[in-house]
């Protein structure tokens, strides 16, 4: 670790290994935090948040009174990026698509939509406050609908190529805030849907307390997400070897599709820039991403595995989220923090209105459409994991949803990443 004198300070300087291992260790930090603190889990406060945010906070404090100040590279965090998004692209199966039919299109345009009015909220008042136009859009769909992963992302694009000062601090800041908020208000506006139109369910299921949601949510989310993820070839596996494993080769091979989806998807960005038109790196990988898988189910001339796509996936992630919070500089937050709130609190009205108008009345205005509604505002404010616990809570009370437990998790997953993407760079085009 070199250790340099800047401004009468120590800066202590993390190379790409260290800044790794750094982040290996506090996202196992950030996993023993939420087995000892059950309101993580509950409100699906993912590990890299806990750990990241732990060295952040540690930093800006010591920076703050002078002591010492860390500078760590980024270069590892870049590539568990492009990784992760890969895998984003390697999920996006047309097979899947239609397999769930003009209800995941709906869902789609819906969820679509609302990164358009997200962003549409957070402009006027950054605006308003005399801020960057750019800064609506950090407060927007960058960490609404997109979640951590993408509020990293353009995060460091705004601030490092668009000049936006604090805004990867602040996209990380409102996307932590929307993982609490989406498993808070998610439930509730279901049972609100639910009790006001009066509804009728399906049967109550078991009942289930508080303490057994939280001990049986990473379960649930497990089987859900690999259901959806693993949709178009659930049959052939069960036919093929009952349980389906992971063996070396098999992540070799996938690991391999991911890694050749990277390197082209670099050239793909390099020529998007020379075009004229900057955009996050992984956007090349995903686009290169989303081509392989379905090359591969369309010829069958390979085939990827969705399990390994998975597992690489969740890895890069964590790493990559971890890292990129443990070297956010939060103090840039104090002139910040009246605006992002009032945009929270407006991303949450907006939100629940959406989700009744769009969703339940225009899907049926039934229990199905409820579950949904609930399960929008639970992944439109943070991620899916919350969407699937919101819905989870209503479907333990009044009865199962199979309709909203495949549609949700198939858009948020994966085809809303590939369209707030698109919005993101079309509507920040306009203040650059």
């Amino acid at each position: 670790m070199e250790r340099v004198l800047v401004n009468g300070i120590w800066q202590f300087k993390f190379d790409m290994l260290q800044a790794a291992a750094l982040g290996a260790i506090m996202y196992y930090f950030g996993v023993w935090m939420r087995s000892k603190i059950p309101a993580l889990v509950k409100y699906c406060i993912p590990a890299p948040a806990v750990g990241g945010l732990t060295v952040a906070v540690i930093t800006a404090v010591l920076q703050a009174r002078g002591i010492a100040s860390f500078a760590f590279d980024g270069t590892l965090q870049t590539v568990f990026m492009i990784c992760f998004f890969c895998t984003v692209g390697m999920n996006a199966s047309y097979k899947l698509v239609l397999r769930g039919g003009i209800m995941v299109v709906a869902f789609w345009a819906v969820s679509t939509l609302v990164s358009v009015l997200q962003n549409a909220a957070g402009i006027p008042i950054s605006i308003g406050f005399g801020l960057n136009p750019l800064m609506g859009i950090i407060g927007g769909s960058i960490p609404m609908i997109g979640g951590l992963g993408t509020a990293g992302a353009f995060g460091a694009l705004f601030e490092d190529e668009y000049g936006v000062a604090g805004a990867l601090s602040a996209a990380i800041a409102c996307a932590t805030f929307g993982m609490v908020a989406g498993s808070v208000v998610g439930g509730p506006t279901g049972e609100w849907i639910i009790k006001s139109h009066k509804i009728s369910v399906p049967g109550k299921a078991a009942k289930s307390s508080p303490s057994d949601i939280v001990q049986n949510e990473d379960a649930v989310l497990e089987e859900v997400g690999e259901f959806a993820r693993n949709a178009e070839s659930e049959e052939r596996n069960a036919e093929d070897e009952g349980e389906h494993k992971v063996s070396g080769p098999h992540l070799m091979q996938n690991l391999s599709w991911i890694l050749v989806a990277a390197g082209c998807g670099s050239a793909v960005s390099y020529y998007l820039k020379r075009a004229g038109i900057t955009l996050p790196p992984y956007i090349g990988a995903m686009i290169v991403a989303i081509a392989v898988r379905n090359a591969g189910d369309k010829t069958e001339w390979f085939e990827i595995d969705s399990k390994c796509i998975g597992m690489i996936g969740d890895i890069s992630l964590g790493l990559y989220i971890t890292m990129a919070i443990n070297s956010l500089q939060l103090w840039q937050l104090t002139n910040l923090a009246l605006p992002l709130v009032i945009m929270m609190t407006a991303q949450i009205i907006l939100i629940v209105l959406i989700a009744y108008f769009l969703v339940f009345m225009l899907f049926g205005r039934n229990y199905d459409s409820a579950v949904m509604a609930s399960g929008l505002v639970g992944f439109g404010l943070g991620a899916t994991p919350n969407a699937l616990v919101c819905m989870q809570a209503i479907t333990n009370k009044h009865g199962p949803s199979e309709r909203a437990f495949f549609v949700v998790p198939i858009v948020g997953a994966f085809l809303v990443d590939i369209s707030n993407a698109t919005v993101i760079s079309i509507m920040s085009g306009f203040f650059r």
